[in-house]
């Protein structure tokens, strides 16, 4: 079949001086990649700084629901379209013993938290956070203590969020004002445990087998839970063998490998920090290829999935008790790009978690009372919003840059998927570029395009511009122009983070 181009050339303005460079990106959805999983736009709240206390709840506020939790942060949390939440740590979790959080609260006993030298009241215990997770909308992922924590006390988490009434801890449950099961379906097994670090670090043999015994009591306590193994973060060691032997150990229990990342600009080098993300790509594909390998080792049918439920920018705030970093236009653009690669690697990984919430390392933050959005919110609204679908491969010629460690680094980061029920094709594009456009030609291969192409850009003057209480220098700026035919012409502003979607007509 013949397709008719059309070039449409689009108004858009671009930052800095000199020439736009180009790129071609060309698009064939038939060249289907994955399925994405809603649950790479979930989040993560830990019992760290003001993310639970002050954060999700404060009674005293006048934003405080009757269970204590903030309207503002359900409300924000619902718009930024998160799907699924971590609880409760995060490194707080392997010193963290559940049941000092349940039963009336006066009882509860106060501990220090030995992770982040905090004071835990436990006011915020099981039933109060699943309460919060309802009105989101979220799906809650419990992760268990596997550092001080026992067996006993992991099946016995999953008995009391889950089973009947009728045995001792759903009736505990019951006798604490829920007789109904709450159907946690994902449970994390420990948290970071290769790193020296974590409160019961131990070694990925150590580790294997205990969480194996774990897994198989957890299991038999309900057999429909998911479980998530605790992979390697500790990336200055042999991380790759830390997961290989996990996954021999644990394969027939788990269903997915859990994967972290931080990304900071600690030399002040925008093309370095903008390329490490190339990093997180490798190692998924690294990981990809020991799940591989272990499941034809043993014959599994069963798949193996990668939950990336930790990334974030965090470099500034590292040494600061509260965690409280203020993101920049700069930091948007990282987010952006660990998004494009969940994306691309939708086949592999089905859950990813941005940490963390609110106040801590977050999208959101409270000041003075009033909730106000960081710059990383919007592109993972944007990606929740719309990013559904069939991931699709694009082929994308564009400039490079070598940087340090890094070689032929993209200035254009693309994305696609296909929404096949809304007959939309979705179009991710980072310019990783300070201050040069990069004048690009679109070109769809298969299908027609048609009707209105709806754009969102996230932009703004200096890449150091940040968000606050009462100024908003990032955002979205939204436009829409109409499509006539199979080529688009369209130049992404420097440092920008621009999403196209546009109706596409399977012939």
């Amino acid at each position: 079949m013949r397709i008719a181009l059309f070039v449409l050339f689009v108004a858009s303005s671009f930052c800095g001086n000199g020439q736009p460079l180009k790129a071609v990106i060309k698009i064939d959805v038939s060249r289907k990649k994955g399925e994405i999983d809603k649950l790479i736009y979930g989040n993560f709240t830990e019992h760290l700084g003001r993310c639970i206390y002050g954060g999700i709840y404060e009674p005293g506020s006048p934003q405080a629901n009757a269970d204590g939790f903030r309207k503002d942060v359900i409300q924000a949390t619902k718009d930024l379209g998160v799907s699924i939440i971590r609880w409760p740590g995060g490194n707080f979790v392997s010193g963290y013993h559940w049941e000092d959080g349940i039963g009336p609260r006066e009882k509860r006993p106060r501990r220090k938290d030995l992770a982040w030298g905090d004071v835990e009241t436990n006011e915020v215990g099981t039933d109060e956070w699943l309460q919060f997770a309802k009105a989101t909308g979220a799906e809650p992922y419990f992760c268990v203590n596997l550092g001080t924590g026992s067996l006993d006390e992991a099946r016995n988490w999953v008995e009391y969020c889950n089973a009947k009434t009728g045995l001792y801890y759903s009736d505990l449950r019951a006798k604490n004002g829920h007789p109904e099961p709450y159907r946690v379906k994902y449970w994390g097994l420990g948290n970071e445990m290769d790193g020296e670090w974590q409160i019961g670090h131990k070694n990925a043999e150590d580790y294997s087998k205990f969480a194996l015994e774990a897994a198989k009591m957890m299991k038999w306590s309900d057999d429909s839970i998911k479980l998530i193994a605790s992979g390697s973060s500790n990336y200055v060691r042999d991380w790759a063998e830390w997961n290989r032997t996990v996954l021999n150990r644990l394969h027939n229990w788990v269903d997915y490998i859990a994967l972290h990342n931080y990304s900071g600009n600690y030399d002040k080098d925008h093309n370095k920090f903008m390329a490490l993300t190339t990093t997180v790509e490798n190692n998924i594909k690294i990981t990809e290829g020991i799940i591989r390998e272990v499941r034809a080792k043993y014959k599994m049918k069963k798949p193996i999935y990668i939950a990336f439920d930790e990334y974030n920018v965090w470099y500034r705030a590292w040494n600061d008790k509260k965690l409280e970093e203020h993101y920049n236009m700069q930091d948007a653009l990282v987010v952006a790009l660990y998004l494009n690669v969940f994306v691309r690697n939708a086949h592999i990984v089905k859950m990813a978690n941005m940490a963390q919430l609110v106040n801590v390392i977050a999208p959101m933050m409270i000041t003075e009372g009033k909730l106000w959005k960081q710059p990383i919110y919007y592109p993972l609204q944007l990606f929740a919003q719309n990013c559904q679908g069939t991931s699709v491969d694009a082929w994308v010629e564009t400039d490079t840059y070598d940087v340090g460690n890094f070689k032929k680094v993209p200035y254009l980061d693309v994305s696609t998927a296909y929404n096949k029920a809304a007959a939309e094709l979705i179009i991710n594009v980072v310019n990783r570029h300070p201050d040069k456009g990069v004048t690009t030609t679109i070109v769809n291969q298969t299908g027609k395009l048609t009707g209105k192409a709806m754009i969102s850009e996230v932009n703004s003057n200096k890449l150091e511009d940040e968000n606050g209480p009462s100024s908003e220098l990032v955002k979205v700026a939204n436009k829409e122009t109409s499509v006539n035919g199979n080529t688009i012409q369209y130049t992404f502003p420097a440092h920008s983070f621009t999403q196209l979607k546009i109706k596409l007509q399977q012939e």
